[in-house]
């Protein structure tokens, strides 16, 4: 029997995909590599997966790439390499006729710019700066970004803007967060086996979200396994607490 690609309406896709893509380094370790091996191979599924989330129709898609504390206590030669793969991978993007023509706007989140090296924010700036224009669809890479730090950032700033008698708003709290430009979550997608959360990741616009967790390593969870994280978002109904 021939494999029948499963349907799904337009009107069942969600708006915004985040996914977390846990296990690159497992993956790894099963195979005999080194932890950098595993990366490489998540950031070449990575390009797998927009391609196919684009195909489908879904408008924006998130990966979180690294959290404050990823940089900091990975070893030395394993953090080297996840940056020479960012620069190699960001690049490749930058260069892409896809993201030209499909008009994919790039957008990184968190504090890189305080973080990786001069030849790798140079690359990241001349992504934003070539696709600022474009709003068909929208690539964000949370680099360097943890939720706790975003909220507490925010309301710091808050605070700091503050005037005597105002009220703080929904509005106020999502203009000073480090995701302010980005719609709020529909679909978040964990792979690698474990269901949970960390660092407070995109507390606040997760608040309403949907939430799939895979089994597989990253590097595995390939177009298929996306299709079925929709196929399974579309079965669902969403009352937002009706």
């Amino acid at each position: 029997m021939s494999y029948q690609e499963p349907t799904i309406e337009p009107t069942e896709l969600p708006r915004h995909i985040v996914i977390v893509p846990d296990g690159n380094r497992r993956w790894a370790t099963d195979r005999g590599l080194e932890p950098w091996e595993g990366h490489e191979a998540g950031a070449q599924n990575t390009e797998k997966l927009i391609r196919e989330a684009k195909r489908l129709g879904v408008k924006e898609i998130s990966f979180w790439g690294s959290s404050l504390e990823n940089l900091v206590k990975r070893p030395v030669l394993e953090s080297k390499a996840l940056l020479r793969i960012y620069e190699t991978y960001f690049k490749q993007l930058l260069e892409s006729d896809d993201i030209h023509e499909d008009q994919v706007r790039i957008r990184f989140i968190g504090r890189w710019e305080e973080q990786f090296p001069a030849s790798l924010k140079k690359i990241m700036h001349d992504c934003i700066l070539a696709t600022k224009d474009y709003d068909k669809y929208f690539l964000n890479f949370l680099l360097a970004y943890s939720g706790d730090d975003d909220m507490r950032t925010a309301f710091q700033q808050v605070a700091e803007q503050f005037k005597d008698g105002e009220t703080v708003t929904d509005e106020m709290i999502k203009k000073n967060l480090m995701t302010h430009d980005l719609p709020p979550v529909d679909l978040l997608i964990r792979t690698g086996g474990e269901p949970h959360l960390s660092a407070g990741f995109m507390m606040w616009d997760i608040a309403n979200t949907q939430f799939y967790f895979s089994p597989k390593y990253f590097p595995d969870f390939d177009e298929a396994s996306l299709r079925e994280a929709l196929v399974d978002y579309a079965s669902r109904g969403r009352r937002f607490g009706k």
